[in-house]
């Protein structure tokens, strides 16, 4: 993938504020609304948005530090390495969406959660709207983040925010889906 480093800001910058509007309009929810389940087995709003600030809080500090030590000048194009592409493409979300395992310590099921959980995700969206920002200036190909995964394994800036952006968006619309399942009138999902 080749596009315009500052185009992929923009459409990067675009995506995360539709996310902090939809984590606004999630948290005018009764709390019933964002604990409801779709399945015994699915997360609710509630662990889909901390799922979200587990990541946020690896991918943010770690992004920064990178921006922050990085001498190299930006560059007008970015251009996707196969791996980052990979990692990037593989979280938005598609008609056909493929169940992903996600790691024990990024998994949210059965924590006690509260409305605290869609705040702290809105927070970090503005972090990443500053990042996005301070990227303007350091070159998205040069500039390697570390991933989750492993320190070994390090993705180029631009993927790296595509990959958690990407992974945002996933997420949400999980999130919103959740709200969609049929209530009984004692409240238990059909």
């Amino acid at each position: 993938m080749k596009i315009s480093s500052l185009e992929l800001l923009r459409d990067l910058t675009s995506r995360t504020r539709q996310h902090i509007a939809i984590a606004e309009e999630l948290n005018k929810r009764s709390y019933t609304d964002l604990i409801q389940r779709p399945t015994p087995d699915s997360w609710n709003v509630l662990e889909c948005i901390e799922h979200l600030n587990l990541y946020g809080e690896f991918y943010l500090p770690e992004i920064d530090k990178q921006i922050r030590k990085s001498d190299y000048p930006p560059q007008a194009l970015f251009k996707s390495r196969f791996l980052g592409n990979y990692f990037a493409e593989s979280m938005l979300p598609k008609e056909k969406l493929k169940r992903m395992k996600t790691f024990a310590d990024k998994d949210p099921i059965g924590a006690a959660l509260d409305s605290k959980v869609i705040s702290k995700f809105i927070k970090q969206q503005h972090q990443m709207l500053e990042l996005l920002r301070a990227a303007e200036k350091v070159h998205l190909g040069r500039t390697k983040v570390p991933t989750s995964i492993s320190n070994f394994i390090k993705l180029k800036l631009g993927d790296a925010f595509r990959v958690v952006i990407y992974h945002n968006q996933r997420h949400l619309e999980q999130a919103q889906r959740a709200l969609k399942v049929p209530q009984t009138e004692a409240g238990s999902t059909i």
